[in-house]
């Protein structure tokens, strides 16, 4: 066994959107996901970051097969997810739990606290894969309740009796009710205030640390991305350009749109923001129904060469990066 626990192979999610033409014809598609690899190691945390609609949530339903993928692999410790059937699946996915964005609409309104965390223990006791009796079921509800920050004797009250940061606690709760390896966070702080999404960042890193997790963990906010990343991947138009280091990426961005995208965000040192030379993309992000053969950021690139258009830039490590970090650019492949 390697020491990757997520092995994620030439990755596309193609929806299929009908024929042009009202008589049929060539079959349209939007290209969400087109054919990125990547790793995650026991114990890292891997943030993935792009604007909206860049393909970031895709790659996790992906991932975690609530979407099955056009093609490619998943593996997870191993197991290519993509070739379980359903029996197989719902018996990986214990290894597997993901944590939503949106912290009012993924808790059932009609359950408690307690039930909510105790459905996915109840689930598959019920099919035979957890062994536990209703009393240590409840015990671990009370456990679990407490190391994400709530008390215990708050397990009867029901989701709208919490505010936003508690009830993503309770997301956090039921994520790790069947002690998974992987957990999945689909930007867990985007819909909370900014003072609660830094006590709910700690409590990953907390839990990650006695627990031994691994995370993908997908946002939008670089400043989040960069606290909680071992290793960042920017993604652009469902495409990869740049992975690494976080202290790496965020010191020598390599990719002209990881450039514009740290640019963009703000220093809160106004000596330092007043002297930052901002880079302004031209136009808008392409249309993702239309597949291209050159490289995805073409269009808008300040930086774009004539292959740019034709050919697409494979992954390379530029002489004098630090190791592990690559960019998909012909800035530094070709002369």
């Amino acid at each position: 066994m390697s020491g990757n626990i997520l092995d994620v192979q030439n990755l596309k999610m193609h929806f299929y959107m009908g024929h042009e033409g009202i008589f049929g014809g060539k079959k349209k598609y939007i290209y969400a996901v087109d054919d990125i690899s990547f790793t995650l190691a026991k114990g890292e945390t891997l943030g993935l970051v792009g604007e909206s609609g860049c393909g970031k949530s895709t790659v996790v339903r992906a991932v975690s097969q609530l979407y099955r993928p056009t093609s490619g692999k998943v593996l997870l410790d191993g197991r290519d997810l993509t070739k379980l059937k359903r029996d197989e699946m719902f018996s990986a996915r214990r290894d597997m739990q993901l944590v939503f964005q949106d912290p009012y609409s993924s808790l059932d309104p009609r359950m408690t606290t307690a039930e909510i965390i105790a459905e996915p223990m109840r689930i598959y006791k019920k099919r035979g894969f957890f062994k536990m009796s209703d009393a240590e079921i409840d015990g671990r509800v009370e456990h679990l309740m407490e190391l994400v920050g709530l008390s215990k004797f708050f397990k009867n009250r029901f989701p709208h009796e919490f505010s936003g940061g508690q009830r993503q606690r309770i997301g956090i709760a039921r994520a790790l009710a069947l002690r998974p390896h992987l957990i999945l966070a689909d930007e867990p702080v985007s819909a909370l205030d900014v003072s609660i999404q830094a006590q709910v960042l700690n409590l990953f890193k907390d839990i990650q640390k006695e627990m031994g997790l691994s995370y993908l963990f997908i946002a939008h906010d670089l400043a989040v991305i960069k606290y909680i990343s071992d290793r960042i991947a920017v993604m652009y138009l469902g495409k990869i350009v740049e992975i690494g280091g976080y202290k790496d990426l965020y010191a020598n961005p390599l990719h002209p749109y990881t450039k514009a995208l740290l640019s963009a965000a703000p220093v809160p040192d106004p000596a330092v923001e007043r002297k930052r030379q901002r880079i302004i993309l031209k136009g808008d992000v392409p249309s993702p129904n239309v597949q291209r053969p050159g490289c995805c950021f073409y269009d808008r690139c300040p930086e774009h060469k004539d292959c740019c258009r034709q050919s697409l830039p494979q992954f390379t490590q530029p002489a004098g990066a630090a190791a592990g970090h690559e960019v998909a650019c012909f800035l530094f492949t070709q002369k």
